[in-house]
């Protein structure tokens, strides 16, 4: 309710009652009178004017350059700075290059500047052949990249890094490769690692390094080196096996062939004659333990034994010297029954018991060894002995 006072000569709005505009209760909402609209007056300050709200600022945008550019002069103020900064700058770079480029202190003076880290078969005249040229020059210019690539193409070394020592010296890191065996090159031997990678040392080095391999052949400097990779990664995992529980037995072959990656073939000293033995391409160790099971047996049978063929599972094939192969049982059980039938031998007649293998291997050694004939004689001499046994038994005690 506005209400006048007489000493501030305005209106002043104040508060009624809470039950004023509050009809009696037992008027009737048709007749009940409307309310009046409250009105909010605006408030005054001290001095009587009406009190005015803020507008809301709104920020202006302004360019990255100050406004003194926005003139032509201004602009051609501008590109000269950019410019006079971008000579200064060119300048600094151009002088600095020249002050390493010239300065001695930033030279390489001799190879004695160049420190090599981890090289025990990398020689001075490696380093020289890569570094050779660097010299006498600066530092700070030597292409560090290249020179690495160089220094990986050298057979013995396998990872190379290469960092500079300011002001003048240079430190080469290098991995060498590690030699698993003996390879035949060429007629001559030399070493090769476990990628493949073929290794010369003079005979003078090869004296001092006292190497235990045995000789790998089968791998040839003309074949790609993911050929003598993976012919590599058969004979590891040849010698890992057999040297699995520690017996190492590697030390005992003088020889392994991987020309045929199907067929692994071992040299082997036995009783002071040397045996072929045939591991195939897998179960390396079960089949050495066959033939050092057997080995005194077949040799006091056979004494001119030269090969064993261990790639089957319940007979092996025997080879005498200057002989065609003859097969004969791997378990002494089984001579005086027949074999169980097993894969066909290369160029070999399965024999049905021992006896057969004893009269194949005399007819071998005789002057006149022509397989089929003997293959024909073993059948008719097993023929005669059924029936001689028959004859015997049908004959009184």
């Amino acid at each position: 309710m506005a209400k006048t006072k007489v000493d501030s000569g305005g209106a002043t709005l104040l508060e009624e009652p809470a039950d004023f505009y509050r009809p009696p209760a037992n008027q009737d909402s048709a007749t009940r009178p409307s309310r009046p609209a409250r009105v909010k007056a605006e408030p005054e300050d001290d001095a009587g004017e009406p009190f005015l709200r803020a507008r809301r600022r709104v920020p202006v945008r302004r360019g990255l350059l100050p406004a003194w550019t926005r003139s032509l002069w201004g602009k051609l103020a501008l590109a000269a700075g950019l410019l006079a900064v971008m000579g200064a700058i060119v300048a600094l770079v151009l002088g600095t290059r020249s002050f390493l480029d010239h300065d001695p202190r930033f030279r390489i003076d001799s190879s004695a500047s160049i420190q090599t880290l981890g090289n025990s078969q990398l020689t001075r005249n490696d380093r020289l052949s890569v570094f050779g040229s660097d010299i006498g020059r600066n530092l700070c210019f030597l292409p560090l990249a290249t020179r690495r690539a160089e220094l990986e193409q050298i057979p013995w070394v396998q990872k190379a890094t290469v960092m500079r020592l300011l002001p003048n010296q240079l430190r080469v890191a290098v991995t060498e490769r590690k030699p698993v065996a003996f390879v035949q090159v060429r007629g001559r031997v030399d070493l090769v690692d476990a990628d493949g990678v073929i290794l010369t040392l003079t005979p003078q080095q090869m004296e001092t390094r006292h190497y235990s391999f045995p000789v790998i052949s089968g791998i040839n400097a003309a074949d790609p080196l993911s050929v003598r990779a993976a012919r590599m990664q058969i004979y590891q995992r040849f010698i890992g096996e057999l040297d699995a529980n520690g017996e190492h037995v590697s030390a005992q072959f003088s020889e392994v062939n991987l020309s045929d990656p199907d067929d692994v073939r071992a040299t082997v000293t036995a009783n002071g004659s040397e045996l072929l033995l045939h591991f195939g391409e897998e179960n390396f160790q079960a089949r050495w333990r066959n033939y050092q099971a057997h080995v005194a047996q077949w040799q006091q049978q056979y004494p001119h034994l030269a090969s064993v063929d261990l790639r089957y599972d319940r007979e092996v094939v025997l080879k005498m010297a200057g002989a065609p192969e003859a097969s004969g049982n791997s378990k002494p059980d089984l001579e005086k029954k027949p074999a169980a039938p097993a894969k066909p031998a290369p160029a070999a007649v399965k024999p049905h018991h021992a006896a057969a293998v004893e009269h194949k291997s005399a007819a071998a050694h005789s002057t006149k060894t022509h397989k089929p004939l003997a293959a024909k004689h073993k059948s008719s001499s097993r023929t005669h002995s059924a029936k001689d046994k028959a004859h015997a038994r049908r004959r009184p005690a």
